[in-house]
């Protein structure tokens, strides 16, 4: 009986699961998307070290519309 008992608790491995391979799978996939995400965000200018906007969006906008309208009369002239 002595010599049965090491065989009986023997551990056996435990079976494989089906969605493991899955799983790896879509590990991987996200692994790489986040590579992607850091060099997109690498090239993003941080908001501490943006620079603040020049002039107050009523005079930008006064001065996108008098571009628009330059562009406009020189359209109509030719």
């Amino acid at each position: 009986m002595k010599r049965l008992r090491p065989f009986w608790r023997r551990r056996r491995e435990p079976a494989a699961d089906p969605r493991a391979e899955e799983l790896r799978r879509k590990l991987d996939e996200s692994r790489s998307l986040v590579d992607e995400r850091d060099e997109f965000e690498g090239a993003e200018v941080p908001v501490d070290r943006a620079e603040a906007a020049p002039e107050d969006p009523e005079s930008r906008r006064r001065a996108v519309h008098e571009s628009a309208r330059a562009t406009i009369d020189e359209m109509q002239r030719r």
